[in-house]
């Protein structure tokens, strides 16, 4: 398993930096800011210019990597989410443009995620647009420009952050890796349902019918 080798204060080349990054590749790493140096307004600024989705890693502004597809998937699993949460005045669901700021010089966009009504501020959406809380659920969806290390390091993050369930789903094998601690995972196929767990109990989805709706 891949792992983050080099930490914060051994970084003496670029390599070094790309590996901490989990080996992503270079055209995703914006140089201006200089790297090292962007904070949430240079993220929310670079949004505002050309719409696309930097997340912010150690002061680097890192494109998000997202593709037709991705959405698509995302976008049908906002929806049964949403069915199921909506009318049970659960929480919120938030789309790939929904930034979470997990620590200090860390801001990272899932592709999906649900945060309990109870982590809401008041029980209500919070008023910043970068804001400190943390979702109970977090899915990414597998794009061409994801790599090992990258995954692993956002489930670590996720993880340590306060996320109780993150899925990985794998659109190419068709696959969601359900996972419940940073290595602990179950990986469903398309003859599988999927299911909330302790963070949406009584929410399924079966993995055919979703890959099924997004062809």
């Amino acid at each position: 398993m891949a792992t983050l080798a080099v930490p914060p204060d051994a970084i003496e080349t670029l390599a070094d930096q790309l590996e901490r990054l989990g080996n992503i590749p270079s055209e995703r790493i914006r140089w201006q800011p200089y790297p090292g140096t962007a904070t949430i307004e240079d993220m929310l600024e670079f949004r505002r210019r050309t719409g696309r989705s930097c997340e912010l890693i150690d002061g680097i502004l890192v494109e998000k990597a997202m593709g037709w597809e991705e959405a698509k998937l995302a976008g049908l699993l906002v929806t049964y989410l949403n069915v199921f949460i909506l009318p049970r005045k659960l929480g919120s669901v938030t789309c790939p443009d929904g930034p979470y700021r997990l620590s200090r010089r860390l801001v990272r966009y899932p592709d999906v995620a649900f945060i309990q009504r109870k982590r809401l501020p008041g029980g209500k959406k919070p008023a910043k647009a970068v804001p400190e809380i943390v979702p109970n659920l977090a899915v990414e969806i597998l794009s061409k420009g994801n790599t090992v290390g990258e995954m692993e390091r956002k489930r670590r993050e996720y993880f340590k952050a306060g996320v109780e369930l993150v899925w990985i789903v794998d659109p190419v094998a068709r696959t969601v890796r359900v996972y419940t601690g940073p290595r602990a995972f179950t990986t469903l196929g398309e003859g599988d349902t999927l299911d909330g767990g302790k963070v949406l109990p009584g929410f399924t989805l079966s993995v055919r019918q979703w890959f099924a709706d997004a062809d």
